[in-house]
Order: C-alpha cells, then structure tokens, then sequence
C-alpha cells in the first residue's frame, strides 16, 4: 500500500526548516510540497532541500487538495501541516494503523492524555463542540473531527464526493467566506456511511511562528463556526 504525505504550506519557512529535517523520507513512498504562494522562501527552500513542489493556482485548501490529487502515486494520504502543530513522528505510525485496514485514521488532539498546546479557550471548545455535533447527526465515535493530520484512502474522495463542489456553495455564500478545506466534511460523510475510522492520541504543539490564518478574529470565528455548523446540518439533507 503506496502512502503519499502532503506537507500543506503558505510561508511557513520558519516550520519547514525546524520540522522537515525531523521527517524520514523512509517513512513514506513520495513526499509533495503544496503551496498556497508563500513569498517568505518556502517554495525555493523546499526545492534546494530535493523536494516536489507544486504550487497551487486557485488558493485554498480544498483548490489545493483537487489540484495536486492526480500527481499523488500513494493508495492513501496523509496531510500535514509543518508550521509545528503535526508532530512528524507520529506518521510511522498512522502507517502502521492504516495498513491493519482502516479507510481513515485520525491523529486527535483530545484522545487519551493527548492535548492540543494551540487551542485557545474558543477554539478547543469549537473543535469539541463540533465533534459532538458530528458525532450526534452523523453516527460517528470521534474524539477530533476537526483536525488536518490523518490519513486516509485516497479513494474516498471520489467515493463520498468531496470534490462535489454543492458541500461548499453554500456555507460559503452564506457566511461570506472561501477556502473550506475538506476535512471536517470527510469526518462527516466518513461517519455517516460506517467507515472503518481509528484514531491515535497525539499532542499538538503550539505553531512555530506567526497566528492562524484561518481564525485571526472574532468575526473570522464567527464565520468558520457558521461555515462548519451550515456543513454539519447540509449533510442531513443531500445524499
């Protein structure tokens, strides 16, 4: 089973050269760099450093998971943030989980003794919360649903329709935003359709350098939470 990591990346020149050199190429069959457009040296050192870059042309994650899919060679990815909230040795084994069968395993933050070190207050309670909500309306038992680092079979994304794009119209349009990743949209269809899902208990370290791009106010919160809850509720009605 060929294993594909993609290491997600917008300026994040400062994570890459304390995380990447923690990172066993061993570990997996390819490794691809995806790239939002970083200015800060990500692309230029990722490339002297041998790696594959692609650079995405439409921003966002969910653009840049669509775009890089067909160069992927693995049966499952893995995603990876390398701004230092991915702790890199915990991809032997979500590997070692995968192989014993599961479609998708889930590195949680809130598993066991496992922590989340750059939650904020509103933001643990965020991703707890919607967590619960997933697990009540879509028939799940997950602990983190929210997260980016896990791995799963690539197959899934044409099987549970992710790239279907009447997931995102919608909570976009509504609360005024763009770039809705997938991930709490796979832990939704995942659930729902009695996937075999695992989860490993592992720490979440606070990020390197810089604050979330995703939430950098009170209103980007607002609008995420909206965004999320209007995902949750979609996927009772369209099948």
């Amino acid at each position: 089973m060929l294993t594909t990591l993609l290491v997600m990346t917008l300026n994040e020149i400062d994570g890459m050269k304390e995380i990447m050199p923690r990172l066993n190429s061993a570990w997996v069959d390819q490794i691809l760099i995806v790239d939002g457009g970083s200015t800060d040296g990500t692309i230029e050192w990722a490339r002297e450093n041998g790696y594959t870059v692609h650079v995405q042309s439409i921003p966002g994650f969910r653009q840049a998971y669509n775009e890089v899919l067909p160069l992927c060679i693995g049966e499952v990815i893995i995603t990876f943030s390398p701004d230092g909230n991915s702790i890199p040795e915990h991809i032997p084994m979500l590997v070692n989980e995968i192989k014993k069968g599961y479609d998708m395993v889930i590195v949680s933050r809130y598993l066991g003794d496992a922590k989340s070190l750059d939650d904020t207050f509103l933001t643990g309670l965020g991703n707890r919360f919607f967590t619960k909500s997933i697990n009540f309306f879509h028939n799940s038992d997950y602990t983190d649903a929210m997260g980016i680092y896990r791995a799963y079979k690539i197959d899934l994304v044409e099987k549970l329709g992710l790239q279907d794009e009447r997931w995102y119209r919608l909570p976009e349009t509504l609360f005024f935003c763009r770039g809705l990743s997938w991930e709490p949209l796979l832990s939704i269809l995942a659930g729902r359709e009695n996937l075999q899902i695992s989860e490993i208990p592992g720490d979440e370290p606070p990020r390197i350098s810089g604050e979330s791009r995703v939430m950098p106010n009170t209103w980007a919160r607002i609008q995420w939470a909206g965004v999320f809850y209007c995902q949750i509720l979609l996927a009772l009605f369209i099948k």
